[in-house]
This record gives C-alpha cells, sequence and structure tokens, in this order.
C-alpha cells in the first residue's frame, strides 16, 4: 500500500483552492460540502462556481495567495495550468504547513484525491495511487450502479442507534454480531426500500429484545479452503467468513495477499507448519479451536487449497464434534487443480488420461506409504502433494514399479502466485532439475502424458518470467 488512506474531518478548518477552472471548482465543492471553510484565489471564477457562491463557508479572494494565506490552512488545492504559479502555491503552501494536492501531479502532492461515491453518510473513496485515474474512474462508475442511494439512508438509521444500542448491549462483540444481523435481515430491507418509518420501529424493537437477553456470544468455527495463493480464487462464500471472524488461525501456506481480506481488526494467531517444524503440533491446534470458541468467538481456521484434501480438516473439525463446537466448512480450490490450470496441464484428457489421482508424498510422520500398482496404471494422471522434499525416492519408486523413465512429469512451484515457476522433465530427471532450479515450495508434483501439452497450452505469464 503506498498511500495511507483516511477520512479526515475538515469541518470548519481552512483550506485554500488555487485556480478557477472546472477542476478548481469541484475540489472547492468537495471540500465545502466536507464542512471545510475554503477560499479560492483566483482573477475571477467562472459559471463553474455558481453553486458555491452563496455558501457560507465559501469565500473567494482575487488574487495570488501569499504566504500568509497559508499560515491557518489545512489543505490546498492547486488546480492551474500556470507552472509559475503551481511552484509559487505549493512552495507558499508547504511553507504554511498545509497538505498540497496539484491536479493530476501525484509527484507534486502530499495527498490524491480519489474517485468518491457518495452515498453520505456512507462514503466510498477510490484511488490508484495516482497512476491511472481513468481507471479509478471507472471502478466508481462501477460503484455508482452497485450501490443504491438507499444505502445512505440505511447507514444514517444505524447511526442514529449506535448510542442506544451501546448502552443496551454492553458487549462489543454481541454489538457487532447484532449489526451484522440487522444488514442481513428485514431492517435492512425495509430500509432499502425506503420504508424508514418501518426500519425504524422494528430496529427499536430489536435493541430492546437483545437488551433483555444478556446471554454470552455463541462461538464457532469457520473452516475454510484459502485456495492456493491466488485471491481472486477465493470463493464468495470464503470471503464472507472471513469478514465475520473475531480471530484466525492461519499457517505457512496461506498467501499474505489473502491474509489482507481477512477483517481488519480480527487477531491473528500463526499456527506454523512448516515440514519438520511444527511450531504448533495438529492437537494443540484442535485444542485452540475448541478453547476460541468457547470463549464465545467467531474462529476463523484458514487453509491453503481446500480443507478437506491433505489439509487435515477432518481432523479439526471431527476435535470439534466431540467438544459440540458448532462448526461450518468452506471448500476451496485444491492445490493440484490450481497448479495444474495455471502450469497449462490438464489433469484429464481425451487423448492422454481419463483419470486422476490425488496423493501425498509426505505420509504420517515422514513415511511414504504408496499404492504404486495403482499409481502407475495407464492412461492416468497422478498429482503428488508435499513431494518436494522426497521428490527423488518419489521418482525412482514409480521408476522400480514399472512407470518408464521417460514418463513426462513437472513440478509446480507457488502455483496461481506471482512468483510460480514451473520445472518439465522426466521421471528420470525430474528430481535433478528441481535442484537445479532451487526450488523452495510449496509444490505440486503432476507425473504422466498430459504434461508433454504444457508446451502448447500454457498460458500464465506472472511477473518477470
Amino acid at each position: 500500500m503506498r498511500d495511507l488512506p483516511i477520512f479526515l474531518n475538515m469541518r470548519d478548518r481552512p483550506t485554500v483552492v488555487v485556480g478557477a477552472g472546472v477542476v478548481a471548482a469541484r475540489r472547492a465543492e468537495f471540500a465545502v460540502r466536507a464542512g471545510a471553510r475554503v477560499t479560492v484565489f483566483a482573477p475571477a471564477l467562472g459559471d463553474e462556481f455558481l453553486a458555491l457562491k452563496d455558501a457560507p463557508n465559501f469565500g473567494w479572494t482575487p488574487h495570488e495567495p501569499s504566504l500568509e494565506d497559508f499560515a491557518p490552512a489545512s489543505l490546498c488545492f492547486v488546480a492551474t495550468e500556470d507552472e509559475g504559479l503551481i511552484e509559487r502555491a505549493r512552495a507558499a503552501a508547504k511553507r504554511g504547513g498545509a497538505l498540497v494536492n496539484v491536479a493530476d501531479r501525484p509527484k507534486l502532492s502530499d495527498f490524491i484525491m480519489p474517485s468518491i461515491v457518495d452515498r453520505s453518510p456512507l462514503v466510498i473513496a477510490v484511488s490508484t495511487g495516482g497512476a491511472s485515474p481513468i481507471l479509478g474512474r471507472m471502478l466508481k462508475a462501477r460503484l455508482e450502479s452497485l450501490i443504491p442511494a438507499a444505502y445512505g439512508g440505511l447507514a444514517e438509521l444505524m447511526s442514529r442507534f449506535r448510542g442506544r444500542l451501546a448502552a443496551a448491549v454492553p458487549s462489543q462483540t454481541l454489538r457487532r454480531r447484532f449489526w451484522e444481523t440487522v444488514l442481513e435481515g428485514p431492517i435492512a430491507e425495509a430500509a432499502l426500500a425506503g420504508n424508514l418509518e418501518a426500519a425504524n420501529t422494528h430496529l427499536e424493537r430489536e435493541i430492546d429484545l437483545w437488551a433483555s437477553n444478556r446471554a454470552s456470544p455463541a462461538g464457532e468455527v469457520y473452516l475454510v479452503g484459502a485456495g492456493p495463493g491466488d485471491p481472486d480464487l477465493v470463493t464468495f462464500r470464503a470471503f464472507r467468513l472471513m469478514q465475520k471472524a473475531d480471530v484466525v488461525l492461519y499457517d505457512r501456506l496461506t498467501d499474505a495477499r489473502i491474509m489482507n481480506l481477512v477483517r481488519r481488526e480480527a487477531e491473528r494467531v500463526y499456527v506454523g507448519k512448516r515440514p519438520d517444524n511444527h511450531e504448533l503440533p495438529q492437537e494443540a491446534i484442535s485444542a485452540l479451536l475448541v478453547r476460541l470458541a468457547k470463549e464465545g468467538k467467531r474462529v476463523l481456521r484458514l487453509k491453503g487449497g481446500d480443507p478437506f484434501l491433505f489439509g487435515r480438516g477432518g481432523e479439526e473439525i471431527e476435535t470439534l464434534a466431540e467438544h459440540g463446537v458448532p462448526f461450518q466448512v468452506c471448500p476451496g480450490v485444491t492445490a493440484a487443480i490450481g497448479a495444474s490450470s495455471y502450469a497449462g496441464i490438464p489433469l484429464t484428457h481425451r487423448d492422454h488420461a481419463q483419470a486422476c489421482v490425488f496423493v501425498t508424498g509426505h505420509g504420517k510422520e515422514g513415511r511414504i506409504d504408496l499404492d504404486w500398482a495403482a499409481l502407475v496404471q495407464p492412461r492416468q494422471t497422478v498429482a503428488i502433494y508435499m513431494g518436494l522434499r522426497n521428490l527423488e525416492p518419489l521418482t525412482r519408486e514409480f521408476v522400480a514399479h514399472g512407470a518408464s523413465p521417460d514418463l513426462p512429469a513437472a513440478i509446480v512451484d507457488n502455483a496461481t502466485r506471482p512468483e510460480q515457476r514451473v520445472v518439465v522433465a522426466t521421471l528420470a530427471t525430474l528430481a535433478e532439475a528441481a535442484r537445479a532450479a532451487n526450488l523452495r515450495g510449496p509444490t505440486i508434483v503432476i507425473v504422466g502424458t498430459v504434461v508433454a501439452l504444457r508446451e502448447k497450452l500454457d498460458w500464465y505469464a506472472p511477473a518477470g518470467r
């Protein structure tokens, strides 16, 4: 994140606008609507300023601003084509202590004006950090069409009842859950339909009900598959549960970009899970899930890929079920599917494979105990999870049990992520090729003639490739 997105309280704070054109007028208009005391410095004002002239917090001075004019100012907008005036006004504003925005000059600006969706008191700001204002405006237009004006009325309704709810329901966790219930139920529907009177009455009654029932908040566990890495592969349901969590348990397979989707205020607990270096044993993780849920928390157990495919999700919810802890399971795109898709290697193909087998190359207590007779069958693909460390014995066993040393094989490192790398070889040469590439994992190994299709079907081009 290059810039810090914040909303400033500008009420009654002096703001300077330098310029007389359309851009200057829009800057002045936004500042006036935010309650700032705005002074425009320009030789004359055009028709773009007509709607502002009668505003009590708007003023105009028909000369260039001096250093003294910036002394009390918090912000300064410079919107003019006069290069000399830009330089003088910016320098004076900086000496006066004001933050400066120069229109269309992000390198000269202390802050950037975002594209704004105004559903007051609900306001959404979109910024590309000055990289592409056109893209910001396009996203604003899309949001304008998705968010009806009635959302402003809904936000205002909630604002009026915040104090009353705080007095009636002391628990912050319960209050948050109350508002989630409101926004997902008939009260919000009534407000969005324009029936604010019914919404108001229903909200009053609901607060009284919650105030009379002072039970502790109920805990729950969300077992969520976060996919192989690309945040665009996270499901809508997973995102919704990520936004409801009070605490999140995550491990090394959880991409940092996906962690950024979790509710900002949620407590984050790293539970490790590195090969041969488990910061927290599986039994301890399961016990922690139980304890946190019994404390009344909504616990997000975030797992790379899919939690039920080599993710030990079944073990964790067995423990939850034994202790009577409510839970939900949200599937995710499993690593083999993501790796094969982003590597251009279809796992099945009518000319190559009518079956696909998923196995793990890292068994319980480190043992490799696989049904080799089933794995070396013709016209099938084998996808191996967690096989990097044991790649040499794995490929050797394939050959020892009848697979051709020349059978195509590939290893996909950091699948679906910008740093994804794919090594294509044969069973006889894959281990050596992986060592030469210095792969770090996580990886998926794919064995089968479908690997030969990669040269034709490779489509994913991560940055820097």
